[in-house]
């Protein structure tokens, strides 16, 4: 009976050994949990448990790099656009740099005067699609780079300029939900989101398609400016940038001013496609800022090779804590 039992167990020692030498020797690489929409809430909503957090940014030149807007490249470093107030003639411009740890931000190109509130991404044939608000008119200029080259030396070889459809003052502040090639930029949809000043008073959203890089459509979003209204929002309703979670579902940050006017009362919101309704993101920063505007999320492998959401918000100085004031950038691995 001991001789049999012996028999048994000595194998299964050797297993266990075995199996235990084996995963000493391959670590297990820690794996992501499955991006939810509660999931994505807690990842942004603290900004003192972010993995990395940059107050008042500015890139290389020294420039302010608000409304920044990230977008991980092929090559697996960081590329961002944002616009900066240059004090030589008094405009927006909008600029593009390089980083590869989120926090140092190398220019590389600006786009010219008169551009802000930019945003880009892939275009899946190798090339980029940047978009801005343009000066004058503030109306929504598209352009086309064919590569990273072209990118980065801020030379587009296919531009876009939507006519104001919507508003005779403004449309502006571009997102893009989606870029679809058939086969090639020259026959394509661009989905594009934006803003429009309604009646000249105040900014409600809009979302349109650019069709062929020569044709655009775009009409009011009304059941987004309303599920940010329910809680009380009676000012601009702006900026926005939408993410596809794991189960396949599409959620969009939105920027919300309670009173038009009032920098101090921008807020951020969570707009789930699905249900139609949006809440309210409670975003903490170590000194307790109150105001966020300009919102920007991307889901992105981090500089440590792990799965993370990088965020973006501009902190208007009238509800900025001390020092906190300007483009904030923040990741967190998850």
């Amino acid at each position: 009976m001991a001789a049999t039992i012996l028999r048994i167990c000595l194998p299964l020692v050797a297993f266990i050994l075995n199996s235990s030498i084996l995963s000493m020797a391959i670590p297990l690489e820690p794996r992501a949990a499955p991006l939810t929409k509660s999931l994505l809430l807690s990842l942004i909503s603290n900004v003192n448990s972010a993995t990395s957090a940059s107050y008042s940014l500015h890139d290389s030149l020294g420039q302010t790099m608000d409304t920044t807007k990230i977008l991980q490249a092929p090559e697996g470093d960081y590329l961002a656009v944002y616009h900066s107030l240059l004090s030589t003639d008094n405009k927006f411009h909008a600029s593009i740099a390089t980083s590869n740890d989120l926090k140092s931000f190398v220019f590389s190109a600006g786009f010219g005067a008169g551009t802000s509130q930019p945003t880009v991404a892939l275009a899946g044939d190798g090339g980029y699609v940047v978009a801005w608000e343009q000066e004058p008119n503030n109306h929504i200029a598209v352009r086309y780079y064919p590569d990273r080259a072209h990118l980065l030396a801020g030379t587009a070889t296919k531009s876009f300029d939507a006519p104001m459809t919507l508003s005779t003052c403004a449309e502006g502040t571009p997102s893009i939900y989606s870029i679809q090639l058939n086969p090639d930029i020259e026959h394509s949809v661009i989905d594009i989101g934006g803003h429009y000043f309604r009646d000249c008073q105040v900014d409600r959203q809009q979302r349109g398609k650019l069709v062929n890089f020569s044709s655009w459509t775009t009409a009011p979003r009304p059941e987004v400016d309303a599920a940010v209204e329910v809680f009380g929002v009676q000012g601009n309703i702006g900026d926005r940038d939408a993410l596809e979670l794991d189960d396949g579902s599409l959620v969009q940050l939105n920027e919300g001013q309670f009173t038009f006017g009032d920098f101090g009362s921008w807020r951020v919101y969570l707009y789930d496609f699905g249900s139609g309704n949006a809440e309210r993101v409670n975003i903490q920063t170590r000194g307790g800022s109150t105001a966020f505007a300009n919102p920007s999320v991307t889901r992105i492998i981090s500089p440590s090779g792990r799965d993370a959401i990088v965020v973006g918000a501009f902190l208007p100085s009238e509800g900025a804590a001390p020092g906190e004031a300007g483009q904030l950038l923040y990741y967190r691995e998850f």
